[in-house]
This record gives C-alpha cells, sequence and structure tokens, in this order.
C-alpha cells in the first residue's frame, strides 16, 4: 500500500518527531509508515486522516 503522509508532513513543515507526536507514536513508527515498511491500523489510519483533514483513501491507496 502506498500513501503521501510524507508529502502531507512536508506541507506542514513538521518534522518526523512533530507528527509522531500529534499521532502519539514513536518517530520510527511515523518513518516506517511514510517509506512503506508498516502499514498503520486502521484507528491511527483514522488518527492520520482526521489530522490532515482527508480520507483515508486518499492518503492511503494501493498502486
Amino acid at each position: 500500500m502506498r500513501n503521501i503522509v510524507k508529502e502531507l508532513r512536508t506541507e506542514k513543515e513538521w518534522s518526523q518527531a512533530t507528527l509522531a507526536d500529534h499521532l502519539e507514536v514513536s518517530r520510527q513508527t511515523v518513518n516506517a509508515i511514510e517509506t512503506g515498511r508498516y502499514d498503520p491500523s486502521l484507528p491511527l489510519a483514522f488518527t492520520i486522516s482526521r489530522l490532515f483533514g482527508k480520507p483515508i483513501e486518499k492518503i492511503f491507496f494501493e498502486d
């Protein structure tokens, strides 16, 4: 699954650590999501969606 989390984060000029604080996860988790090594749980995906104000399917999608 691909995602645009890194693009959304950089638009806000947030570091991975800042995003991790907002999501209450580790910076390593944010890095793993951005690089596609980890697919977030559904609750975390909903939190990301709410934080960026975009539908989940616009953030996370299949190639």
